[in-house]
């Protein structure tokens, strides 16, 4: 699903909201955890999982192309774990 088919269904699902409204309100719901994680901090939604921010230090990585030996420098990067209730909902135990 992308974000429009989720605005679409989203507007679907409550008819009394204008879809520019409900556009307006996941935009804004993206932003605020978009703008945490860049400010390091740490976004949990309770039953769906947890936002977060790793470090992954520099190492020495490999061209695939020419075997030759390649600096990778230190990151940081985006990481989701799910929460309990999605991950048993989407094994099938719920």
């Amino acid at each position: 699903m992308i974000k429009s088919e989720l605005i679409a269904k989203l507007a679907e699902a409550n008819p009394h909201l204008f879809q520019r409204d409900v556009e307006r309100v996941v935009n804004t719901v993206l932003e605020e955890i978009t703008q945490a994680l860049e400010n390091g901090d740490r976004v949990e939604l309770r039953g769906f999982g947890a936002f977060s921010v790793r470090n992954r230090p520099p190492r020495l990585g490999r061209n695939p192309r020419t075997g030759e030996s390649v600096e990778v420098k230190e990151k940081h990067v985006p990481f989701f774990k799910t929460g309990k209730e999605l991950r048993e909902r989407v094994d099938g135990k719920k």
